[in-house]
């Protein structure tokens, strides 16, 4: 959204608000900051407006970058970029001066557009948000480059040697901007709220290849005159994004087409592989549009990243960077591919403007996943998916200190990633699966549909979305929304009593099996001819602490599950085999912490280690001082937390 207000968007909600929020101050539901903007403009793009982003120093309503180009050259040697970012600025009148953010960037220097030095200056450093970046502004200037090189601290670049890649042969870089990372590799005003065009220029040595979040202009890239050992390869992104959705990877990648949208990436040597694994992309995408309109991106490819990946998958616009350990070999974690698939839509397309609002990206798209998975996979499968994510969301619910199970927390001081957790995945999700319950999914999906399409390429906050639902779904009625309990749901701790429980009779029948078996059954005797990937997870989750060696030993022997090459399943033996000391799989604990850095399972594993007095905390140790050099940034600051540094 930029500094001119939308004559449309005001026209179609500030009227109806203004009212609104004047029924709403007299009535029992507690008014929400929605409705006290200090302008007194009600509408929702003046609540969005009006946010402030704690974890940007950028002042947008004076100076705001609305389009990046950069122009990059990536050493592997000295492992770090070097180059230019051109920004296009949108400025008032008076405007003195623009703020970025950078953090553990070496500014050389800034200029304007025709090379003339401009002044500038960097803040205090800030270990979480980095430093401002004040940049003097010439009368009426629009565009700014910032000379620059990163530097070993830039966190969201992780370069790799090649023995720590598939091929082992050359060496790979992945970028990681989620949540203000960006920062770290571009100077820019690294907030989501600020959505802003990119281009760029990217200089590589000419054995690698480059996949960035934009189109490609040059997919085989270009010479550079004068360096034969080096190529360019160009990109456009002409769709305004969050800043943390710009990302990059280079290496020995090839690409192969899968439909006439999707495709994957991948080092040469995992391509076939992974495009066995991604083969239904086409059918998801398809599934996608029938619910919530069109895909707005182009293509939807798929990026299989390197083990040190932190994430399961990351959505950046037109290519989704993914885990390895998806690649089960049996196409059984594609509801991965979906969920990055949904965030094309809530995520993307509609993005929180602070990170408070993450739940507006990870709620919508978890139960958008769902939806896409029954319509392609069918009812059994998606409630399955269900139930495993509300299991999770109870442990999450447990485990969490009050304020951070809020699905719109205070986060001010507080660095973002340390709110990543289950609940504004699956708290959310199971607020929208409430409104299904109670409105019906026809309704419900002609809301999520307009919604999608009123706020198009724009950033969304929580009192915005209030405000939008009242209008369009509960009908500016305060007595519905009081027993719906939405401010309990937003704004309070825990989980309101009007939670729809998500419920499998497949997934019953798991857990009965679970219960026979550790009450003495017979592990040769377990009906098992059914069991899928989540079957076995939920089996493996039921089965209680007080089991004997010998009957870990009897589903092992009959199951193979310590050499199970499905990661889903191989992380719940693995936790479950620590918990009991089964020493035959403890190998494999090792084994699978060196062989993969996706916090999702690294964090878990080495807290179970360090659950374990003595053994457990010795083996945690070691392995991490092994481990953590391969580890990706994100994964590394989790685990410091639980075992400590080496």
């Amino acid at each position: 959204m930029n500094l001119k207000a939308s004559g449309i968007l005001l026209k179609r909600a500030g009227i109806v608000l203004a009212a609104l929020c004047a029924a709403l101050a007299v009535s029992a539901v507690v008014s929400l900051t929605a409705c006290q903007p200090k302008t007194g403009d009600t509408s929702v793009e003046a609540i969005v407006k009006g946010t402030v982003d704690d974890h940007s120093y950028a002042q947008p309503q004076v100076a705001r970058v609305n389009h990046v180009d950069v122009d990059l050259t990536a050493d592997f040697t000295k492992k770090l970029f070097k180059g230019t970012a051109t920004l296009t600025l949108t400025t008032e009148a008076n405007a003195k001066q623009v703020i970025l953010d950078v953090k553990a960037l070496n500014i050389e220097k800034v200029t304007d557009a025709s090379g003339a030095p401009l002044t500038y200056s960097i803040g205090k450093d800030d270990p979480m948000m980095g430093s401002p970046l004040k940049i003097e502004l010439p009368q009426g200037a629009q565009k700014i480059i910032v000379h620059y090189q990163t530097t070993a601290n830039s966190a969201a670049l992780q370069w790799l040697e090649p023995s720590q890649t598939a091929g082992k042969t050359r060496p790979f870089l992945f970028s990681q901007g989620q949540e203000i990372r960006t920062r770290t590799w571009i100077p820019t005003q690294d907030s989501p709220a600020i959505r802003q065009t990119y281009t760029a220029r990217i200089v590589v040595p000419s054995d690698l290849s480059v996949v960035m979040s934009a189109k490609a202009l040059t997919p085989d890239g270009e010479a550079v005159p004068g360096h034969a050992s080096q190529r360019a390869y160009r990109f456009e992104m002409d769709q305004p994004i969050a800043p943390y959705l710009i990302a990059i990877a280079i290496g020995d990648i090839g690409f192969k087409e899968l439909g006439p949208r999707t495709g994957v990436y991948a080092e040469k040597s995992m391509l076939d592989k992974s495009a066995y694994e991604l083969e239904g992309m086409e059918d998801l995408l398809k599934a996608a549009e029938k619910l919530y309109g069109p895909y707005r991106w182009d293509r939807y490819d798929v990026l299989v990243l390197p083990p040190s990946f932190p994430y399961g998958g990351m959505e950046n616009p037109r290519v989704t960077f993914a885990t390895p350990t998806i690649l089960a070999g049996d196409r059984s974690l594609v509801s991965l591919i979906a969920h990055e698939l949904a965030h094309s839509w809530s995520g993307n397309l509609v993005t929180n403007a602070t990170w408070s609002d993450f739940w507006l990206n990870e709620g919508f798209t978890v139960y958008f996943e769902n939806r896409i998975m029954e319509q392609v996979y069918g009812k059994d499968r998606a409630d399955m998916l269900k139930v495993l994510g509300y299991q999770d969301l109870q442990k999450t619910l447990a485990e969490t200190k009050p304020d951070f199970t809020r699905l719109h927390p205070n986060l001010k001081g507080v660095d973002p990633a340390d709110y990543f957790s289950d609940i504004p995945y699956e708290k959310g999700a199971a607020f929208l699966r409430m409104l299904e319950a109670h409105f019906g999914r026809k309704k419900l999906d002609a809301y999520l549909k307009g919604y999608f399409e009123r706020y198009a390429f724009e950033s969304m906050t929580t009192d915005a979305f209030v405000a939008d639902l009242r209008v369009h779904l509960l009908k500016n009625d305060p007595e519905l929304e009081k027993q719906l309990k939405i401010q309990q749901w937003l704004y309070e701790p825990g989980l309101p009593d009007n939670v729809v429980v998500p419920k499998s009779a497949l997934l019953d029948k798991v857990t009965a099996d679970a219960e026979g078996f550790a009450a003495g059954g017979d592990a040769a005797a377990l009906s098992v001819a059914d069991y899928g990937t989540l079957q076995w997870v939920n089996f493996l989750r039921k089965l209680p602490e007080g089991l004997t060696i010998e009957q870990m030993a009897a589903l092992d022997a009959r199951f193979d599950f310590s050499h199970s090459k499905n990661s889903e399943i191989l992380f719940e033996w693995l936790q479950l085999s620590i918990k009991h000391r089964y020493e035959p799989a403890l190998p494999y604990v090792e084994e699978f912490l060196l062989a993969q850095g996706r916090n999702k399972f690294c964090k878990p594993l080495y807290q179970s280690l360090m659950d374990q007095p003595g053994w457990g905390v010795e083996m945690a140790k070691r392995i991490y001082a092994k481990a953590r050099p391969g580890y990706h940034e994100m994964t590394r600051t989790n685990v410091d937390r639980v075992v400590g540094k080496p």
